[in-house]
């Protein structure tokens, strides 16, 4: 055997076991179709392959710049994110409690929103009392996995990395070196990163029909990038009947709830709608209104609230292990943009897999109650019914202004309300900014508290010294 056709059979040997470590699918025809010519290499560097004992097919300076001080004198933006680890009791539907685990006293976790190019400068603490470790994986990063390493109790990380790509990105527990990463995403450690495009968002066209000499043309309207903006993470939980994860459940897929922001039925109707509309707090009027009294405080469900023909914005995120098959009943999705191009326009559904995101524009054109699901039956009926209400559509303005609660009418209830402040993302240079954001979330009380000093509403206060309607 010459040299050349010894020195090919090491590579192929090489390739065919990666293909076994790795999973590879490559075949022989595959690897005879490799070839390497001995004769025009250098000798020194034949030497130094078989000093390594193989090839070093990734050299140190293939590697994204990830160092906190040269990134920091970088002359980029520097955003810092800094986040606790802990586990805490937080309420599910029913009266019960389940025993989450959080980024920062909530589910899903704080939101990141940086511009294309920024530096996020990530810390994450984990209390001395917590009882295990934790890590946060960063989808939005490109850098290697070993920074994503589970932290002690005690302890505290921090790295950063350059947010290269636009668009909205997972982030989520590590677990401790992988181990029960499952049990501690899918209780709560999860959150989302929304980075906007450098050059800003795009206008929205919407393709509508007029009549013109009586011929029915083609009626494109253009809406400004600036949008009225919410945030919508889909989950799941599998508990025991104690509240605990259940791994089982998991690995069968049988689901105890579906969850929208962390919350099953979150943003539907409450007892203030009820008087409001019907006159009377016990008439639901909606099919499922598991979170009524104004004694739950920031967990009373919340309805979020849109002008018609406002452009409205959606990041969405699918952080569990179920396909989100999301439409809004009544309405069309005008754009949808996922993996940072735009991939439909005039659509009626979008699906967004397991740890996947979506941006979707939407214009709601008349006065109604709308219904954003997760277009799986079962989805929706164990809590993914998010309801928007567009406009004044039961006709609320005159008896509000009667009664002194708005001066004038108002193009939306968000105006008197507020919209939920787990539904609202942090504004970004396309954002239109919310008439009022009012305490709703599945937050431990410190973190309402907080949301409260920060301007959000208290509703359980302020309802009850309303003027009667």
């Amino acid at each position: 055997m010459n040299k050349r056709i010894s020195t090919l059979f090491t590579f192929a040997a090489v390739a065919v076991l990666g293909a076994a470590l790795f999973g590879s699918t490559y075949t022989q025809t595959q690897i005879h179709g490799q070839s390497l010519d001995i004769s025009k290499m250098d000798v020194s560097a034949i030497e130094q392959i078989h000093q390594m004992g193989g090839l070093q097919l990734v050299m140190p300076e293939a590697f994204a710049d990830t160092d906190c001080g040269s990134l920091s004198s970088s002359g980029r933006k520097v955003v810092e994110f800094n986040l606790t680890g802990e586990s805490v009791k937080l309420p599910i539907m029913g009266g019960k409690t389940y025993n989450a685990m959080t980024f920062s006293g909530q589910v899903p976790g704080p939101t990141l929103r940086v511009t294309q190019g920024d530096v996020v400068k990530m810390t994450l603490t984990i209390p001395a009392g917590e009882v295990t470790g934790h890590g946060n994986d960063m989808h939005a990063s490109q850098m290697g996995a070993s920074n994503f390493e589970s932290i002690n109790p005690g302890e505290s990380k921090t790295y950063c990395y350059i947010a290269q790509v636009a668009g909205t990105f997972k982030y989520h527990c590590s677990g401790v070196k992988l181990i029960g990463m499952d049990q501690h995403v899918l209780s709560g450690m999860y959150g989302i990163a929304i980075v906007d495009p450098i050059n800003g968002y795009n206008k929205l066209m919407v393709e509508k029909t007029a009549v013109s000499n009586g011929k029915v043309t083609m009626d494109r309207q253009f809406y400004d990038p600036d949008a009225l903006e919410f945030q919508l993470q889909y989950n799941q939980l599998y508990l025991t009947p104690e509240g605990n994860y259940d791994a089982a459940a998991m690995f069968q897929h049988h689901n105890t709830a579906t969850v929208v922001n962390g919350m099953q039925f979150g943003y539907v109707p409450n007892a203030v709608h009820n008087t409001l509309i019907k006159g009377d707090a016990n008439k639901n009027i909606f099919v499922a209104q598991p979170w009524n009294g104004l004694d739950l405080k920031q967990y009373q469900s919340q309805l979020l609230y849109v002008e018609n023909n406002q452009h409205v914005r959606l990041f969405i995120e699918n952080q569990g292990n179920e396909p989100v098959f999301f439409h809004i009943v009544g309405e069309i999705l005008d754009r949808v943009t996922q993996g940072n191009r735009v991939q439909a326009a005039g659509t009626e559904t979008w699906l967004i897999g397991g740890s996947q995101g979506a941006i979707v524009d939407v214009v709601f054109d008349e006065p109604g109650a709308y219904a954003a699901v997760n277009h799986d039956y079962a989805a929706i009926y164990t809590g993914a019914a998010t309801v928007f209400v567009a406009g004044d559509p039961f006709g609320l303005n005159p008896r509000l202004v009667a009664a002194g609660v708005i001066p004038a009418p108002v193009p939306s209830y968000a105006y008197a309300l507020g919209n939920p402040s787990d539904a609202v993302p942090p504004m970004g240079m396309n954002s239109i900014k919310h008439p009022a954001i009012n305490v709703h979330g599945l937050y431990t009380d410190e973190v309402a508290s907080k949301k409260i000093a920060d301007g959000a509403i208290p509703l359980w206060e302020v309802v009850p010294t309303l003027p009667k309607i």
